[in-house]
């Protein structure tokens, strides 16, 4: 058991270490962070999305939004949008999972 401890940890240092090495990686996530908080300082707010797994981090990362990231401050307006699961499989069963976020449903 503490070999295979050992190595998720291991596995995660690499991820971590793969993306720090990646320029065009990095550059994307600065330009997410850069846009949402120019959708903040407009009034707005940030909606989140993903499939499976990243449908979860997504959430995490709203509830970091609206509740606090680091330190204690007024909740940031932002929205997961794989959390209603009846409009979601609604849409997916009757038009087509590639129909759940187009503009004209």
């Amino acid at each position: 058991m503490l070999d295979f401890i050992k190595k998720q940890i291991q596995d995660s240092y690499e991820v971590k270490q793969a993306i720090l090495n990646d320029v065009n990686l990095v550059q994307l996530i600065e330009k997410a962070c850069s846009l949402s908080v120019s959708a903040y300082r407009k009034g707005n707010k940030v909606l989140a999305a993903g499939n499976g797994g990243s449908a979860a981090d997504a959430q995490h990362i709203v509830a970091e939004f609206v509740s606090r990231f680091y330190f204690d401050r007024p909740a940031l307006p932002a929205i997961a949008l794989t959390t209603d699961t009846s409009i979601l499989t609604a849409i997916g069963n009757d038009y087509g999972y590639e129909r759940l976020f187009a503009a004209d449903n």
